[in-house]
C-alpha cells in the first residue's frame, strides 16, 4: 500500500489515540486535584461524572484545533521541537476554548459544575504531556513501517547533478520517510545509472514511466537548467496523477525571502531583510553570554576529562587554534580541542572528509559527536562567535568560494556560529558548499530566539543520538 492508501488510516488512528489520550488527561487532573491540597484543600468532592458534557467538549474542541493546526497530517520529516510547539499552542487554545464553549452551552443548567483553577493547570500539563507521547509513538510506529515498505510513496527523481546526488543519498539513507526510488530520469545518455539507481530514460519518456512504475510522486533537481526546463518537465508529469515537487534555484531561493516595501507609494520588492538588528542583536547576544557561561561551568568536568585524553594519546597541545573568517569578513582564532596530528597542514590548509587519515583515533570519536566544538564557547563568550549562525571557514577557503558561490559573502553579515542551520539539517562536513550557503543565508533572513533555540535543541540531541549509536556500535 502508498502512503496515500494508507495516510487516511494513520489519520483516524491518530484522532482516536488524541481523543483517549485528552481523557486520561482530565482524568488524571481530576485525580491529582483530589488528592494534592493546592493551592488549598477541595471543601466539596465533585463526582468525575459531573464533568462528562466538559470531557466531551473538549475532545471536540482540542482534535478540531489540532486538525487546523495539520497535526493529522504530519509530514514525513518533522521537527519534534515544532510539533512540541505545534501541540502546546493546540492544547492552549483547545482548552480556554472547550471552558468558554462549555459555560456557554450549559450555564444555568444541570450540567454546570465548577472546574478548580488548579485542575486547568493538571489538566493543561497533562494533555500537553500524553499527545506529544501519542505523536512519538506514531511518529515510531509510521518510521518502523516504513522501513519495511508500508505506506512507501514510488519515486522517480529527475536530474544528475550534484543536487540530484545529494537528495538521492538523503533518501536512501533514510527509509523511514517513506520512499521507494524507482529510478532517475535524465537527459544525459551516458549515464547508466546513479548510486546503484538505474536511469530509467530521459525526461520527455515521464508520461509513459509514471504510469508504466505507478509512480506516486516526482522530485525535480536540475536547478541549474532554469525555469524553462523545469517547467517543461513539470508538465510532463502533469499527465499522470502524481505529486510534484521542485528543488529550487538560486533565484527561487532568493525570490521565495522577498517582500513589499513601500517607497513614498512605490512598491518595492525587498530580496535581503536580514532579521538580526536592533534589540533583535542585544537579545541574541545575552542568549549567547548566558548559554557560553552556563556551557562552561556545566561542561567543565568533560573539558578537563577530554583535555587528558587528548594529552594522553598523542603528543602535541590539547588545543587547535585556527584563523577564521568571522563578523564583517574579519578574521579571528577559533578554538577546537585537537583532533588530528600536529603536521595535519604542513603541506597547507586541507578540506577534512570523513575518515580523515590525519585524524587521531579520539579526534575521530570528538569530531562524531562535536565534542571537539565545545572550546569555541570560550569564543562565544568573548563576542568572536554566536552560538548558532554560518559555520566559519578558513579565509583560504573563502576566497574561493566568494568567487564560485552566489551570495556566500552574506554569510558573514552576522557572527559565525557553533551549530547553525545547514548543519542540524545534515550538510556538515565535506558536502556542497552551495547549499549550506542557502541554509545559512535562510537562517540570516529568519532568525528568530525561538528559531534559535530549536537548532541548540537539534544539536544536543544529533549529538546525542551520535554517541548513542557509537556506544552501541
Amino acid at each position: 500500500m502508498t502512503t496515500q492508501t494508507v495516510r487516511p488510516i494513520y489519520s483516524i488512528l491518530l484522532v482516536i489515540a488524541d481523543s483517549i489520550a485528552i481523557f486520561l488527561a482530565f482524568a488524571g487532573a481530576y485525580y491529582l486535584r483530589q488528592t494534592i491540597g493546592w493551592p488549598h484543600p477541595l471543601q466539596n468532592s465533585i463526582p468525575f461524572s459531573t464533568y462528562t458534557g466538559l470531557i466531551g467538549v473538549q475532545i471536540i474542541s482540542l482534535v478540531l484545533v489540532l486538525s487546523l493546526r495539520r497535526q493529522y497530517n504530519i509530514p514525513r520529516a518533522v521537527s519534534r521541537i515544532d510539533q512540541i510547539y505545534a501541540v502546546i499552542q493546540s492544547v492552549t487554545i483547545g482548552i480556554l476554548l472547550a471552558l468558554g464553549l462549555f459555560t456557554l452551552m450549559f450555564k444555568n443548567t444541570d450540567w454546570e459544575v465548577d472546574f478548580p483553577r488548579a485542575m486547568i493547570a493538571y489538566n493543561w500539563i497533562l494533555t500537553v504531556v500524553l499527545l506529544m507521547g501519542v505523536r512519538f509513538v506514531y511518529q515510531r510506529v509510521r518510521e518502523w513501517a516504513q522501513a519495511r515498505g508500508w505506506g512507501q510513496d514510488r519515486l522517480l527523481l529527475v536530474g544528475s547533478n550534484d543536487v540530484a546526488r545529494i537528495i538521492l543519498q538523503r533518501i536512501l539513507w533514510s527509509p523511514q520517510l517513506g520512499y521507494r526510488v524507482v529510478g532517475v530520469v535524465t537527459a544525459d545518455s551516458h549515464l547508466e545509472e546513479m548510486l546503484d539507481v538505474p536511469v530509467l530514460g530521459a525526461p520527455e519518456m515521464l508520461p509513459q514511466l509514471i504510469e508504466e512504475y505507478q509512480i506516486d510522486e516526482v522530485i525535480i533537481a536540475m536547478p541549474e537548467q532554469g525555469h524553462r526546463a523545469a517547467m517543461e518537465v513539470i508538465s510532463y508529469c502533469e499527465r499522470g496523477r502524481v505529486s510534484i515537487k521542485v528543488f529550487p534555484d538560486v533565484f527561487q531561493f532568493v525570490a521565495s525571502q522577498t517582500t513589499v516595501d513601500d517607497l513614498g507609494g512605490l512598491p518595492l520588492l525587498a530580496v535581503r531583510d536580514f532579521a538580526m538588528r536592533g534589540y533583535a542583536l542585544i537579545l541574541k547576544r545575552l542568549m549567547d553570554i548566558a548559554g557560553a557561561a552556563f556551557g562552561l561551568i556545566f561542561l567543565s568536568p568533560l573539558f578537563m576529562f577530554v583535555a587528558a585524553a587528548v594529552k594522553f594519546e598523542s603528543p602535541g597541545p590539547v588545543f587547535f587554534v585556527q584563523e577564521r573568517m568571522g563578523l564583517d569578513g574579519k578574521p579571528f582564532k577559533m578554538i577546537k580541542f585537537r583532533s588530528m596530528r600536529t603536521d595535519a597542514e604542513k603541506h597547507g590548509p586541507g578540506w577534512t572528509i570523513d575518515d580523515d587519515p590525519r585524524q587521531t583515533r579520539l579526534g575521530r570519536f570528538l569530531r562524531r559527536v562535536d565534542v571537539d566544538e565545545l572550546p569555541q564557547l570560550v569564543n562565544v563568550l568573548i563576542g568572536e562567535m554566536s552560538l548558532v549562525g554560518p559555520r566559519p571557514e578558513q579565509p583560504y577557503y573563502v576566497e574561493q568560494f566568494r568567487e564560485t558561490v552566489p551570495r556566500y559573502m552574506e554569510r558573514h553579515r552576522e557572527k559565525a556560529g557553533m551549530t547553525g542551520w545547514a548543519q542540524v539539517n545534515g550538510l556538515r562536513g565535506d558536502t556542497s558548499i552551495v547549499e549550506r550557503t542557502k541554509y545559512d543565508i535562510w537562517y540570516t533572513e529568519n532568525w528568530s530566539i525561538w528559531l534559535d533555540i530549536k537548532i541548540i535543541l537539534r544539536t544536543v540531541w544529533q549529538a546525542v543520538g551520535a554517541l548513542w549509536r557509537r556506544a552501541r556500535s
